[in-house]
């Protein structure tokens, strides 16, 4: 007998309470697979796919697309026994979305028994209707046998097996059909077979597009159900979006509604909701600015030699196949330099009254997304090699840009590079990350005059900024540790000192 369960949005990161749905990935009817990818959500801090924990049905879609779901509210029912016998005489209640409605009667005592409270012969009570039956065996029913409610045929005798005989058209059921208690009407038979779904309207598909995509649709305000994707398996790309914003006619469009305008025309204004990573980002920076008194340094360093350096190394086999970037030398510089002032690496408990102090080095690295600042972190950053450093930044980045980091992958980080220099910007007051307490921000390498041995050359120069928390940090203790990062920048071959 059918058998519906709700699958309740998890909390997948540390103190989530929310998500919103992104995409489903599965409509009312589909059959899915323990496993199976049903639903990508959009929580603070990532886009999560989210699988299926049974095999089955799906009956209903409790949330829709753009909604915005508490974590254990259940945003989907699947039927996890879509063959039993009871399934047919149910089948039009489940797809007209009655589940729910169902489900809330059987709860309140309408049925012969409660949800889960079992019933006579073991069986466990589900949906409104499903009281004790006369039979005992429990077969799938066949193509043209006979009615649900049917007992199901002995078996033939053991040297022949047994095969079932449907009954001659003419035939009357084996058995009445009995009432449902709770209204006591009288089934009447129901074919096996359901008759197929008419097919879904465009304005009804789910359409395909990455978190990015998705974001950049909403800022320009784009249907993308009037859009079909000229990507791989009909994903909407970012070109598609860009074309359909502009007013004009997309190769892949599917509806003759325009898009909505970017801007308001009476009011010249476009507002975009506050959610997912923007709205957790402005919370982190209001509580960081107003908790932890920020003091931020700076310093001007000469960084030819790491430049130099770089080039040396690019041309060597180990590095051939790595994209070494100024961001990676700096993030062995902090990581080195941490190991002479471990206080920009602790972290502040207010609520223990206590600095606690880490032995590891969890790297956070802003990375500016589609969908907003986020901030990764590389694992155990101090005890990797300059080119270990290399292959995970690369790799976190595009990750991140993909919008696929993990929410385990934004946690418990320990200190934060912020790069600016990507931008053309020479430096900045950083923010500090809620936990942390500190933060570089490592500005554009540019060709400067620089006074050499009393002489005026051309130097690639870097501006660097230290972001601290006063309460944990001194001013010795922060200098000492910009000027160490400062230092190893500036002659590489002072790394072997530390």
């Amino acid at each position: 007998m059918p058998q519906f369960k709700q699958f309740p949005l998890p909390d997948v990161g540390e103190g989530l309470t929310e998500a919103e749905i992104l995409t489903w990935h599965v409509r009312p009817g589909d059959e899915v697979t323990v496993n199976q990818i049903i639903v990508e959500i959009e929580t603070a801090k990532a886009a999560v796919e989210l699988p299926s924990p049974w095999a089955g049905v799906v009956t209903e879609l409790l949330a829709e697309v753009g909604q915005t779901v508490d974590v254990g509210s259940p945003i989907i029912t699947i039927d996890v026994d879509p063959g039993g016998p009871a399934a047919q005489e149910d089948a039009g209640s489940c797809a007209s979305g009655q589940v729910a409605a169902n489900v809330a009667q059987a709860a309140n005592g309408a049925s012969a028994g409660k949800i889960g409270e079992e019933m006579p012969g073991g069986r466990i009570a589900t949906l409104v209707g499903y009281g004790p039956r006369a039979t005992t065996a429990k077969r799938r029913p066949r193509k043209g046998g006979a009615t649900a409610s049917a007992p199901v045929a002995a078996p033939a005798a053991p040297s022949a097996p047994a095969v079932p005989v449907p009954p001659a058209p003419s035939a009357q059921p084996a058995a009445t059909p009995e009432p449902r208690p709770a209204n006591g009407r009288v089934s009447e038979p129901v074919a096996p077979v359901a008759a197929p779904a008419a097919p879904a309207s465009p304005s009804e598909l789910v359409p395909l597009a990455k978190p990015p995509v998705r974001k950049l649709a909403k800022d320009l305000g784009v249907d993308l159900r009037t859009v079909r994707g000229t990507g791989t398996d009909g994903v909407i790309t970012r070109e598609d979006v860009e074309n359909a914003a502009r007013g004009g006619v997309a190769a892949g469009a599917v509806s003759t509604v325009e898009a909505a305008p970017a801007y308001d025309p009476a009011t010249r204004e476009r507002r975009v909701p506050i959610r997912g990573v923007r709205r957790a980002t402005a919370q982190a920076m209001v509580d960081s600015a107003f908790t932890a008194p920020h003091v931020t340094e700076f310093l001007t360093v000469d960084v030819t030699p790491m430049m130099e350096l770089r080039a040396r190394l690019k041309n060597h086999p180990e590095f051939r196949d790595v994209k070494l970037t100024p961001l990676t030398f700096a993030a062995k510089a902090v990581c080195l330099a941490a190991r002479r002032t471990p206080d920009v690496n602790a972290t502040w408990d207010a609520q223990a009254g206590e600095i606690v102090y880490k032995e590891y080095v969890h790297l956070g690295i802003a990375a500016a997304t589609p969908r907003g600042l986020v901030v990764p972190k590389v694992r155990d950053a101090d005890r990797m090699s300059l080119r270990e450093l290399a292959v995970a930044l690369e790799e976190l980045t595009v990750t991140a840009r993909d919008g696929k980091t993990s929410p385990a992958d934004m946690l418990n980080g320990t200190i934060t590079i912020t790069n600016v220099g990507v931008f053309g910007v020479d430096t900045g007051t950083p923010i500090i990350n809620p936990g942390e307490s500190a933060i570089l921000a490592l500005g554009a390498i540019r060709d400067m005059p620089w006074v050499v041995d009393g002489q005026v050359v051309p130097r690639k120069v870097c501006q660097l900024a230290l972001s601290f928390d006063h309460r944990v940090v001194d001013g010795q203790q922060g200098s000492r540790f910009l000027a160490d990062v400062g230092a190893i920048l500036a002659d590489p071959a002072v790394a072997i000192t530390y």
